[in-house]
């Protein structure tokens, strides 16, 4: 891998570590479904007018729609609310584990005993990092965990769909969730236009940024290198992101760092680490929040 591809790598990765932090300084002004709908609409506005949708691909993009855009990225905001940067980012990550146990239930893809191994150790990370005191309540680490299960769903699914180009598949998605995420927002929150108008720089940014520099910037460097790279060769360096999180959220949310999510986050990362190696799961498309 030449040194350019390598410094590009990187900076995808602490631009999704970013966008965490970005999206708990969004939090603190807007309503979390709220957020979510602004950064559908800016994404599906931007990337719509480029890329065309056939009738084969649309019953696949509106299924993701609600497992990636509602299920994933929805149930993840909630849960953001009651949990740190570093743990939401960490939490995402098992969404790889369990991809791989639901690639071998429907799929019928074998898992080598080093996967298998690798998915145990994750799950025992999960278990350690749900004592942290960064996770104050339990339903956080519930909504973040069955957003994982989101993720995992819709990888699995793009197994099966016709293919689409990755930035096209980003746009179509964003424009079906938008319902299923308005009308969310509008049935369980309150006052979202006012604190719209009275939001500052950190609601901002949780809206601008996830939409262009995750959505947009970072998922199409992503996109890229895989196209000149083995899945095998790339997926590994996704794993620096929730580490990264971890640091930026310590650095600058000022969250703590206590054992347990240390511990945690070493074994959830190494086990996914340990279970991805020559994997060929993702091969034909992966997922980012």
């Amino acid at each position: 891998m030449s040194l350019r591809d390598v410094l590009i790598l990187l900076l995808v990765v602490n631009g999704w570590a970013f966008n965490v932090i970005a999206m708990k300084f969004g939090l603190m002004e807007l309503p979390p479904l709220f957020m979510l709908t602004l950064r559908f609409a800016l994404v599906a506005a931007i990337l719509l007018p480029f890329h065309r949708l056939t009738r084969r691909q649309l019953p696949g993009m509106m299924l993701l729609a609600f497992t990636f855009g509602f299920v994933h990225f929805g149930l993840m905001v909630i849960g953001m609310q009651t949990a740190d940067a570093g743990t939401t980012a960490v939490f995402i990550q098992m969404g790889t584990p369990i991809a791989m146990l639901l690639a071998a239930f429907w799929l019928k893809e074998r898992l080598s005993y080093r996967q298998i191994a690798g998915v145990c150790v994750a799950f025992i990370g999960v278990i350690i990092l749900a004592g942290s005191p960064a996770l104050a309540h339990w339903q956080g680490m519930m909504w973040l965990l069955i957003s994982a299960c989101g993720w995992a769903c819709s990888t699995v699914f793009i197994k099966r769909l016709p293919p689409i180009a990755p930035l096209a598949m980003t746009g179509w998605l964003s424009l079906f969730a938008i319902p299923l995420v308005g009308i969310s927002s509008l049935l369980t929150e309150q006052h979202q236009f006012a604190l719209l108008m009275q939001a500052g720089w950190r609601g901002w940014l949780g809206v601008i940024y996830s939409a262009f520099g995750s959505s947009i910037f970072a998922y199409s460097l992503w996109y890229g290198l895989l196209k000149r790279y083995p899945a095998s060769q790339i997926l590994p360096w996704s794993l620096l992101s929730p580490a990264l999180a971890l640091l930026m959220g310590v650095a600058i949310l000022h969250e703590s760092l206590d054992h347990s999510k240390v511990i945690g986050t070493l074994l959830i990362v190494g086990g996914i680490l340990l279970a991805v190696i020559r994997m060929h799961l993702f091969k034909r498309g992966v997922l980012i929040s």
